[in-house]
C-alpha cells in the first residue's frame, strides 16, 4: 500500500506536523521500531492515518506544567499516581496508536502499580493530555474515547477543553471529574505564574488547594 506523504506549511509555532496517509498496522510498526524509543516525536496512529509531531518549546512549556499541575492536585488531594508520559499506547483490535503528551493512571492506579502496563490486559490510562497548539490532522477525541480513556484534555495554548467519556464518545465538561473542585481558571493562573516563576507558581497552587479543601470539609 502507497503512503501519501503531506505537510502544513504553516509558522512553526508550538509543534511541526508531517501526515501519511493510507498506511496498514504493518507500516505503522515499522514506522515505530524504524524510530526508535530515543525521539522527542510523537506519533499518533488511527484508521490508516499516521501524524508524527515534532513539539518545540512553547509545546514543551505548556505540556510539562500541565503535568506539574495535575501532579501537585494529585499529592494535595492525598490520591495516588502512575505516570506514563508519553508511553506508546497501542490497540492492534483497534487499529489505533498513540503517544500522547501526558498520561496517567489515579482512580485505577492500584491496578498497575509496579507493573508494565499491557492494554490487552489491563484498563486504558484514567486521564490523557494533549497539546494541540498548530492544527491536528487527527480526530483525537475519537482516537482516546475509542481507545476507552475516562478523561481527555486539550490545551491549544489559550483554552484547557476537558471532556468525559459517555458511552462511546467524549462530551465536553465544565469541570475535571478527577479535580471537580478546580475551575478552569486556576490552570490559566498557574500556567501565567509559571512563565514568570515556576517555583512560586507551585507554591501557589499548593497553598490554594489546601485551603480549598479545608472550606470544602468545614462545610
Amino acid at each position: 500500500m502507497v503512503a501519501v506523504l503531506s505537510t502544513r506549511s504553516r509558522q512553526p509555532i508550538g509543534e511541526q506536523r508531517v501526515v501519511f496517509h493510507h498506511l496498514n498496522w504493518a507500516a505503522y510498526q515499522q514506522i515505530l521500531q524504524a524510530l526508535g524509543d530515543r525521539r522527542s516525536a510523537r506519533l499518533h496512529y488511527g484508521l490508516g492515518t499516521l501524524e508524527i509531531t515534532m513539539p518545540l518549546e512553547e509545546h514543551e512549556f505548556y505540556s510539562e506544567l500541565i503535568g506539574r499541575f495535575i501532579y501537585f492536585l494529585v499529592a494535595e488531594t492525598g490520591q495516588k499516581i502512575k505516570t506514563l508520559g508519553s508511553t506508546t499506547l497501542v490497540r492492534e483490535d483497534l487499529d489505533r496508536g498513540a503517544e500522547p503528551d501526558k498520561a496517567y493512571y489515579i482512580q485505577n492506579q492500584a491496578l498497575v502499580s509496579g507493573k508494565m502496563v499491557n492494554l490487552q490486559q489491563d484498563p486504558p490510562p484514567d486521564l490523557v493530555v494533549e497539546v494541540d497548539i498548530t492544527h491536528t490532522d487527527l480526530d483525537k477525541l475519537a482516537l482516546y474515547a475509542q481507545m476507552g480513556v475516562a478523561e481527555f484534555w486539550r490545551y491549544d495554548g489559550q483554552a484547557w477543553r476537558i471532556y468525559q467519556r459517555c458511552g462511546e464518545q467524549y462530551q465536553e465538561v465544565s469541570a475535571s471529574p478527577t479535580f471537580p473542585f478546580v475551575p478552569k481558571a486556576k490552570l490559566d493562573e498557574f500556567l501565567a505564574q509559571a512563565q514568570v516563576d515556576e517555583i512560586a507558581a507551585e507554591s501557589t497552587l499548593r497553598e490554594w488547594v489546601r485551603q480549598t479543601l479545608g472550606t470544602i470539609a468545614n462545610e
